[in-house]
């Protein structure tokens, strides 16, 4: 299995960028988002919940994510994870998830854990403008997510920037390629998705 990571700022275009690659390798491909692995605190109140750092690197469960990591690329299924946004909670399921040949991990802070760092065999920074990648945010959050525009400025101010200052624009220095224009660079994605295809060719004829 070819394990790939995609890191950068909120907004910045990971999802975008990570399916657009899974769509060009086709089935093959998998796409673990690490919004999914956020620490469960449903046994919060909603209003205590809401004003949690989502930003920051303690709130994700990641002994979790590693362990279900090296099961896929151990051989092993997984259960599918998920995540509420709208009510702040985790929405996980029995729906089992086989070891594809591609697993791209895409997240705020998916470089953090050392140890996920070496499991990746490709690690992508989206490098972006903070004004766009605001904007971009601001459109999500509303239409898919359910916020307001009041909530989404009082947490970009509050946790989203400052986290971003302080961890996310440095793990630029622990990426393999550094992608700019978002994710949906067609050139990018048509070279990342060939160099992948000839990785899998290369390890397919050596087995």
């Amino acid at each position: 299995m070819i394990f790939i990571g995609i890191c950068g700022a909120s907004g910045s275009g990971k999802s975008t960028l990570a399916q657009s690659l899974a769509d060009a390798l086709g089935d093959r491909c998998y796409v673990l988002q690490q919004d999914c692995y956020y620490r469960d605190h449903s046994h919060l109140p909603f209003e205590e919940r809401m004003l949690l750092n989502y930003d920051e690197p303690s709130i994700f469960d990641h002994d979790g994510l590693l362990a279900d990591v090296q099961a896929l690329l151990d051989g092993q299924p997984i259960t599918r994870k998920g995540y509420n946004y709208a009510e702040h909670r985790r929405d996980d399921s029995q729906e089992l998830i086989y070891p594809p040949d591609v697993l791209i991990l895409e997240g705020i802070h998916c470089f953090h854990d050392p140890r996920l760092l070496e499991l990746m065999y490709l690690k992508l920074y989206m490098n972006v403008d903070a004004d766009i990648c605001l904007l971009r945010r601001i459109e999500r959050d509303i239409i898919e997510r359910g916020r307001t525009i009041d909530n989404i400025s009082d947490q970009y101010r509050r946790t989203v920037r400052p986290m971003f200052e302080q961890y996310i624009r440095n793990y630029i220095n622990l990426a393999d390629v550094i992608v700019a224009r978002g994710g949906k660079n067609a050139r990018i994605v048509e070279i990342l998705a060939g160099y992948v295809s000839d990785e899998l060719h290369k390890r397919s004829s050596n087995a």
